[in-house]
């Protein structure tokens, strides 16, 4: 199963990619593996952020046909 990236993942993803590539500019090593794991560190967000992101659009999703299916019943 693949996860979408959520707009907020993005952003981090963003972040990451903006960090790892300050670190391969930096001449001093012991900052250039700070950035690198920093990096790590918003690569993991993203994908967290994208995982409780999707959770929340699936209970969303769940309220959404469960009222739907009360307001078909109130209907009949």
């Amino acid at each position: 199963m693949t996860l979408q990236i959520s707009r907020r993942g993005r952003e981090y993803l963003k972040t990451a990619h903006a960090l790892l590539h300050s670190a391969s500019t930096m001449t001093d090593l012991a900052v250039a593996h700070q950035l690198k794991a920093l990096a790590d560190l918003y690569e993991r967000r993203a994908a967290q952020a994208s995982h409780v992101d999707a959770a929340k659009a699936s209970a969303r999703a769940a309220t959404h046909a469960q009222s739907q299916a009360r307001f078909e019943g109130d209907r009949t």
